[in-house]
């Protein structure tokens, strides 16, 4: 059954001499997948143990990866979440899960101020249900930014969130996401609010890998970047190249910072630190961010691991062309 959400690869578009290994596009870990394969059966307890186990244990991080990826899983076969908040209408995962799931099936219509205003009560009864949880207000503050609130509004929904968990990851970067949309061209900005986030959180705080999503948004939000904030670029991806090495190689958790990181590694022209990324990451893809410009985030990463691959191959078996460092080779993941 969980061939429903798990996808293996096809052959690279560059092939290597390397053996292709099969890839997964967002992999499930394994507290997730018996959720996962419960619901494809119409089956909602598990999901429900394993979002209740998270906030016993105060998991904001894992608890709103989980419920993100169960309101995914919902958009296409709902009828677990439909009878879990019919059977449980006071349940804090339920109406979690229910107020991402109102939010998401919002987010790419043309009408999504609109239609985001109207979800209103759905994340108001998450987040009132909440309690000491953050992971609500991270969905009032995606909200928020999609429905064009008022920088007074959001401030004081960030307020509720940094009281509950001053470090959580998914706030932060609704946070960066509302300043990066909200102020075009601000990347000092950007890169100020991640850096002392990350700075001032504990040493295994997932938030430390901020800076390198704003270093995301400075690159995918055009404009030019100077010198001095490119090497601000650099100081953010050997950031989170220190903290990618804090976890084990292939895991599903630090995939889609694995990922994020190689797509910026491949724009800042580092096909070295790119390739070693790529090694940590082992078989698990992650949709984000392939998937910014591509309806195929699978096919976007096969390619650009591709290219990765001929830009660091040794000369004999490259061509003419060999990298001077690890900082050279024109590779950008929008080209191909």
């Amino acid at each position: 059954m969980l061939r429903a959400f798990l996808r293996t690869s096809r052959p690279a578009a560059a092939p290597t001499t390397d053996d292709e290994a099969d890839v997964l596009l967002d992999a499930p870990d394994d507290r997730l997948a018996p959720a996962l394969v419960a619901a494809a059966r119409g089956e909602y307890g598990p999901a429900a143990d394993l979002l209740a186990g998270t906030r016993e244990n105060a998991e904001w991080e894992h608890r709103d990866r989980y419920a993100t990826r169960l309101a995914a899983f919902a958009r296409s076969r709902s009828e677990w979440l439909e009878h879990w908040c019919t059977t449980a209408p006071d349940d804090p995962g339920a109406l979690l899960v229910r107020a991402r799931l109102a939010v998401d099936r919002c987010w790419d219509s043309p009408a999504r101020a609109e239609l985001l205003r109207q979800v209103g009560p759905a994340v108001t009864a998450a987040t009132e249900a909440g309690g000491p949880d953050p992971v609500p207000w991270c969905v009032a503050l995606d909200t928020a930014r999609g429905a064009h609130a008022g920088h007074a509004e959001f401030e004081r929904l960030w307020e509720q969130a940094v009281r509950r968990s001053p470090h959580h990851y998914g706030c932060h970067v609704a946070a960066l996401e509302y300043l990066a949309a909200s102020s075009p061209g601000a990347h000092r900005e950007c890169l100020d609010f991640a850096e002392t986030a990350a700075q001032d959180a504990p040493e295994d705080a997932f938030v430390r890998a901020l800076p390198v999503r704003a270093v995301f948004a400075c690159l995918t939000r055009g404009g030019q970047v100077s010198g001095v904030v490119r090497a601000r670029l650099d100081a953010a991806a050997d950031r989170a190249i220190a903290l990618s090495a804090a976890y084990p190689a292939a895991d599903p958790w630090p995939a889609e910072l694995r990922n994020l990181l190689t797509y910026v590694l491949v724009r800042l022209e580092r096909p070295r630190d790119a390739a070693e990324q790529l090694r940590l990451t082992g078989p698990y893809v992650t949709s984000f961010p392939w998937d910014r410009d591509t309806d195929d985030p699978l096919g976007r990463f096969l390619q650009v691991r591709g290219s990765v691959r001929a830009a660091v191959r040794p000369r004999g078996r490259r061509g003419a062309h060999h990298p001077r460092s690890g900082h050279d080779g024109p590779l950008r993941p929008g080209d191909h």
